[in-house]
This record gives C-alpha cells, sequence and structure tokens, in this order.
C-alpha cells in the first residue's frame, strides 16, 4: 500500500491558490480513479484506489499546511506504512522555477512550511516527495502572500499542466519507483 498525500490548506478561500497544488493533485488522481477524497480519517480527507494493482490511499490533512504532519504521522501510523518506502508526498515548492516538477527520495523542506511540519512529525526526510515549481522568476518579497493568492486566469493553463504532471509522476513513482520517475520527471520543465 502507498499514502499519497497533498499538502495544501482546506476551505474554499485557499482551494485554489498555488500553496493547494498538493491537494489539487490528490484531487485529479482521485477523479481518475473514480473516487472523491472525503472520508474523513487521522485529520484528513482521504480516499482509496489502485494505481497500476497498487492499493493507495489518497490524503488532505485538515490540519493546514503548516501542521500537515500531525496528519501524516497519525495517518502513517494508522495505515502502518513505512514512509521511505510507502509515502509521497506532494507539494508547492516556491525555490523552483514555474512548472518544474521534481522527484526526491528524500531532502530538506525548503523553506515550505508543511513540509518541516511533516519531517519533524516523522522524524525523519526519508520519503518521497514531488516537488511542484512555483516561482514567478524573480524575488518574491512576500511569499506567504504569493502562494496563497488565488490563482490568476493567466495561470489556468500551466497550473493544469503543472497538476497533470505531478499526477503522472505519482503514477510513475507507484507503478515503475522513485527513480525512474526521477529519470523521467527531473530532465524536463513544463
Amino acid at each position: 500500500m502507498k499514502l499519497i498525500v497533498g499538502l495544501g490548506n482546506p476551505g474554499i478561500e485557499y482551494q485554489f491558490t498555488l500553496h493547494n497544488l498538493g491537494f489539487l493533485v490528490v484531487d485529479l488522481l482521485a477523479s481518475e480513479l473514480g473516487a472523491a477524497v472525503a472520508n474523513r480519517r487521522c485529520r484528513a480527507l482521504t480516499s482509496k484506489g489502485k494505481i497500476g494493482g497498487c492499493e493507495v490511499v489518497l490524503a488532505k490533512p485538515e490540519t493546514y499546511m503548516n501542521l500537515s504532519g500531525l496528519s501524516v504521522r497519525e495517518l502513517v501510523n494508522d495505515l502502518e506504512v513505512d514512509p521511505a518506502r510507502d509515502l509521497i508526498v506532494v507539494h508547492d515548492e516556491l525555490d523552483l522555477p514555474f512548472g518544474t516538477i521534481r522527484v526526491r527520495k528524500k531532502g530538506g523542506a525548503a523553506g515550505n512550511h508543511g513540509m518541516e511540519s511533516v519531517i519533524g512529525a516523522l522524524g525523519t526526510p526519508e520519503f518521497v516527495r514531488v516537488r511542484l515549481g512555483i516561482s514567478p522568476g524573480q524575488k518574491v518579497v512576500d511569499g506567504a502572500g504569493y502562494v496563497l493568492a488565488p490563482i490568476r486566469k493567466s495561470q489556468y493553463e500551466a497550473i493544469g499542466q503543472v497538476v497533470e504532471a505531478g499526477a503522472e509522476a505519482v503514477k510513475a513513482i507507484v507503478t515503475e519507483g522513485p527513480e525512474a520517475a526521477m529519470n523521467r520527471f527531473n530532465r524536463k520543465d513544463l
């Protein structure tokens, strides 16, 4: 079983912000599986399905981004999964150019407070993550304001491509393994 967690913030006011790309990827995966991420479990909305024959649990923590680790730790314990082998976290990354996808098997938080929370709660940085680049190309003075601002209409198409690529990266990790996904997705920008 794989636990696939998208990071974001609950609530309609955050639904279509750059900080919720992890949620949007999980929603797309659920839609492709004919499911809805609507079951409450371990302070998260969850759904079950199969990707390439592998059972998966999709999750969107309801603890808000900065406390995501509380829910992720509960899910890991409840589902009895090994984070290094079975956890995939999808999140936005302000340090990567817009549209860039990076798959990593471990690493730091790079300033993402949700990732800081997950690493802290699990006590390890060793879990697979799909990083979705959102940097506008110039220095962002107010990072929180940037990531929490509503997605502009001019960004819809590009965001759609990022979300689709993020979902494809997750499916590649589940079906082919993290190394194959890194070889495929870490080379190019959208």
